[in-house]
């Protein structure tokens, strides 16, 4: 009977302390109601704003800077760069397109072009600054622009950023059409810098990861060449 009357007991404690927990949490709603509504209310309003620019901004510019981008992408096509990056009063260039759309996925590749555009107008330092606002997500291009980058580099006799930026692109978004080209880049500009081991490791990493690409086939003399050097 005495074990019967403490589970009672306990229980009893029980629904009290669920009741006062209750009771506060309904004083609590009562007296800052109006505050917890001004809340909710901000929280729905900035929902729908979001939802509405969405709508209303973002989707239209999306819209927009897809049409703008196709004329500039027909012109760099041709090899004409000059016209792909400043337009011709009818359409807009890449670089407007950067500056105008550039939140949107095509304002974004916008910058990818641009960049390639001033690398083969051999302006290196334009290039890297449209390069480096390109940002994409691609799982070809994201790695190519570290790639790009590279190359911009090199151009300018910084070896060293060079490097960094191949072994970026070389660890991103692994695929086959990119990755042996970033390794074979990676192991050329670090023997230029001398540093011979690294090299090594990226060719060999190339080699054994990616045995069917065409730059695996070409790297087997540089892989014997430098165990020859580092005997």
């Amino acid at each position: 009977m005495a074990n019967q009357s403490e589970k009672q007991n306990r229980v009893d404690e029980n629904l009290q302390n669920v009741e006062n927990a209750l009771s506060k949490t309904e004083l609590f709603i009562e007296k800052n109601q109006k505050t917890i509504w001004i809340v909710l209310g901000i929280i729905i309003a900035i929902v729908l704003i979001i939802f509405g620019i969405k709508k209303s901004y973002l989707d239209p510019r999306s819209e927009e800077a897809s049409k703008q981008i196709f004329k500039a992408q027909q012109q760099f096509e041709k090899g004409q760069y000059e016209a792909a990056l400043n337009g011709d009063g009818n359409y807009l260039g890449f670089l407007s397109i950067v500056d105008e759309y550039g939140s949107t996925k095509s304002g974004k590749l916008a910058a990818y072009y641009a960049g390639i555009c001033y690398i083969n107008q051999g302006k290196f330092n334009e290039a890297l600054s449209m390069l480096e606002k390109f940002k994409g997500s691609d799982q070809i291009l994201a790695p190519l622009s570290y790639g790009l980058m590279g190359d911009c580099y090199m151009q300018l006799d910084d070896v060293q950023k060079a490097i960094s930026k191949y072994e970026k692109g070389a660890s991103m978004r692994t695929n086959n059409f990119a990755t042996p080209m970033l390794l074979q880049k990676l192991g050329a500009s670090c023997e230029i810098a001398g540093d011979n081991a690294k090299a090594l490791k990226a060719y060999e990493t190339l080699k054994k990861d990616f045995p069917l690409s065409n730059e695996a086939f070409e790297i087997e003399r540089n892989i014997a060449k430098l165990k020859e050097m580092t005997k």
